[in-house]
């Protein structure tokens, strides 16, 4: 059982049509369930529909439009992956600098990119020295950017939290979680 959280926390979820579905929908769910307030955010306003195993999925409202928020406004930011979503999202400077600005602190704040997510963070130039799960179809890509390859389904290091795989949703979401409710020392 998930703790409810103390105080009020944000997270956004960037995403587009496209999006993988169980990875957009277990994580807003989970982190929902946990009392954490969730934004859909995505390029324009509307719907976007998800892709689901070898098919469209379900539609989801979108909350706020990338270019009228900023990361000062979150607590952390999901990334989910899918077919078509990053590629639509690698376009949108606006995305891109929303992406950017969850690494400015010195204590980043959480993000979380799964499989295709980490698309996101290569376009974001964020990833140097950093310890990140590969995926396969960005591995080169991955290593030209400084980071840090590790063989493993789930990586954590320092707030960034990357995964190649949706089959461990419910460790990823619980990590994340614990990341928001941990005190902070001030």
């Amino acid at each position: 059982m998930l703790n409810t959280l103390s105080s009020n926390k944000t997270a956004a979820i960037l995403a587009k049509d496209g999006f993988e579905q169980c990875e957009l929908i277990e994580t807003r769910d989970a982190l929902i369930s946990a009392g954490v307030n969730v934004h859909i955010v995505s390029l324009e306003p509307g719907t976007i529909i998800g892709w689901n195993g070898s098919k469209w999925g379900i539609e989801v409202d979108v909350d706020k439009i990338v270019s009228n928020v900023s990361a000062e406004e979150y607590d952390a930011l999901i990334l989910p992956g899918g077919l078509f979503n990053p590629d639509a999202l690698l376009q949108d400077k606006d995305a891109i600098d929303f992406v950017k600005g969850f690494f400015k602190d010195a204590e980043m704040k959480p993000v979380v990119a799964i499989n295709q997510g980490t698309w996101m963070l290569l376009e974001a130039d964020v990833l140097k020295n950093r310890l990140v799960a590969s995926f396969p179809t960005v591995l080169n890509r991955l290593r030209y950017a400084g980071a840090k390859l590790v063989d493993r389904d789930l990586v954590i290091d320092k707030g960034l939290y990357t995964s190649r795989s949706s089959h461990n949703l419910a460790a990823l979401n619980q990590q994340v979680i614990q990341h928001l409710t941990k005190p902070r020392m001030h």
